[in-house]
């Protein structure tokens, strides 16, 4: 058994457009007015081909269309794609086909379509549940067409996700409890909710550098947020499964746990990353991040920069940061097997103490208390040298 077999195998394509770029955004997507859509389709296909040759035989758990927005592709282009991944690799009984869509009314209108195609799980970029500060944060959908297409994506799908951002500008603890429990009635089984993050390089992070970016929530303000989110989707019966994630049991995104999980996956899609074991040794891939060089390099084989092959120290400590993102944690002795040194006890010791983490059955996870500065946990874990 390889280690990439503990967390499953997967793939993930990036579709790099949207119809307008959202101001909070730091991800590799762009808006383009003319899109030649078949090209893209034959992009997709050689590299899968590509791929199918360097791996065979391997039982793929998740397909996950990502971007960008995914839902404006068209719906005859996906099914092209899911039939040529199932004919190149044999698949789970449970595959997950995920696609990322927004709500826009046009987009609910493909929902048939992609089930048709073979998508099985939706996850809807909604974003907030309010008209005004949907208008913030750059979104192009209103509250009431997040709804209708949220009802017809559930008549289509029996996986449906959103997603929703908190700590927004002017948002209070109690705006967000209020917002977080609409969500909830909405018979939700998946919901991913993100604290906004300024990034650097977006047009949210240069109003934010020249002090014009008003009204965010203090740190107390959005760690209170934080903890009112596990309350509520606690007693909502989705409880965390990840940092970011909740879900009634059973109903976790399968694709994203193969990443938490330190599974393989391929990456295939401008700037797309991967994780792929050859030959028993796991490489880092990493693909061209410009649309058209991207399209231009498929063709020819050669849409990836060089391979990186990943030590088992590497390795033990990307292990380390996803794992302990989930609730299961991670199993000490594969941590161990990868790094080739077990984690210093006396550190164990101390976050213990803390009540930052706990441990049993062979298996380390971070507590409630110690996801609340998870960052700073890994640090303390990771080894000096």
């Amino acid at each position: 058994m390889e280690d990439w077999e503990n967390g499953g195998f997967g793939l993930y394509l990036h579709w790099p457009f949207c119809q307008a770029k959202c101001p909070y955004c730091d991800f590799n997507s762009h808006v383009s007015r003319q899109i030649d859509q078949t090209a893209w389709r034959d992009a997709y296909l050689a590299e899968i081909d590509r791929y199918a040759a360097m791996v065979p035989g391997r039982v793929l758990n998740s397909v996950f269309f990502g971007g960008g927005t995914p839902s404006l592709m068209n719906p005859d282009i996906v099914a092209s794609i899911i039939e040529r991944i199932r004919k190149s690799w044999p698949a789970a009984n449970d595959l997950e086909i995920t696609l990322e869509a927004n709500p826009s009314s046009v987009e609910a209108g493909r929902f048939r379509a992609y089930a048709e195609a073979g998508v099985s799980r939706v996850s809807m970029g909604i974003q907030a549940l309010n008209d005004n500060d949907l208008k913030y944060l750059g979104r192009i959908h209103t509250v009431e067409e997040a709804r209708k297409a949220f009802d017809i994506a559930r008549t289509h799908f029996d996986r449906v996700s959103f997603d929703l951002i908190y700590a927004r500008q002017n948002q209070t603890v109690e705006d967000w409890r209020s917002e977080l429990s609409e969500a909830l009635s909405m018979a939700v089984d998946h919901l991913s909710l993100y604290q906004l993050t300024i990034e650097p390089g977006t047009a949210f992070g240069d109003r934010y550098a020249v002090g014009k970016l008003k009204g965010l929530p203090q740190d107390d303000s959005a760690a209170d947020m934080y903890e009112v989110t596990q309350e509520i989707c606690d007693a909502a019966g989705l409880p965390t499964y990840e940092v970011s994630n909740h879900a009634r049991p059973g109903a976790e995104s399968r694709h994203n746990l193969i990443y938490w999980r330190y599974g393989d996956y391929i990456g295939i899609g401008p700037g797309a990353h991967g994780r792929v074991t050859i030959d028993g040794q796991r490489f880092a891939t990493e693909a061209w991040s410009m649309p058209d060089r991207w399209l231009s390099s498929a063709s020819s084989y050669n849409a990836e920069k060089p391979k990186q092959a990943l030590s088992g120290k590497d390795q033990a400590i990307e292990y380390l940061m996803m794992g302990l993102r989930i609730q299961g944690g991670i199993d000490r002795s594969r941590y161990e097997r990868l790094a080739e040194r077990p984690l210093e006890e006396s550190r164990l010791t101390h976050l213990l103490d803390l009540g930052l983490i706990e441990q049993g059955s062979g298996y380390l996870w971070a507590t409630a208390r110690g996801t609340m500065v998870l960052n700073s946990l890994i640090e303390a874990l990771l080894p000096d040298t």
